[in-house]
């Protein structure tokens, strides 16, 4: 389960407002701005729709790694080509440490 704070990053990085995310997920918006300020913790169900309307509009969480919890975006499926055209373009292996 997703996390407030995850939620409220979430959104940003997927540039959505509470509005435009209650459409996405069926859920209040008043119920989205108490969970993301941590005023009130809706029931699993309510958190699971919120994270999988986020996660259709490009957010990935992630969970507890020994780093802490987190989220980020997707790669749009052009970044995920130029990516892929980069690393297979071959080349000196070598650091990558800036001295």
């Amino acid at each position: 389960m997703i996390t407030g704070s995850q939620c409220r990053a979430a959104r940003a990085l997927v540039e959505i407002t509470r509005g435009k995310l209650t459409i996405h997920s069926g859920i209040d918006e008043a119920v989205i701005h108490d969970f993301e300020r941590k005023l009130d913790e809706p029931d699993d169900r309510t958190i699971a729709a919120l994270q999988v309307a986020l996660e259709e509009l490009g957010a990935v969480f992630i969970e507890e790694n020994g780093g802490g919890i987190g989220v980020r975006r997707k790669f749009t499926e052009s970044e995920a080509k130029r990516i892929a055209r980069l690393e297979g373009e071959g080349g000196i292996v070598a650091n990558d440490r800036v001295p």
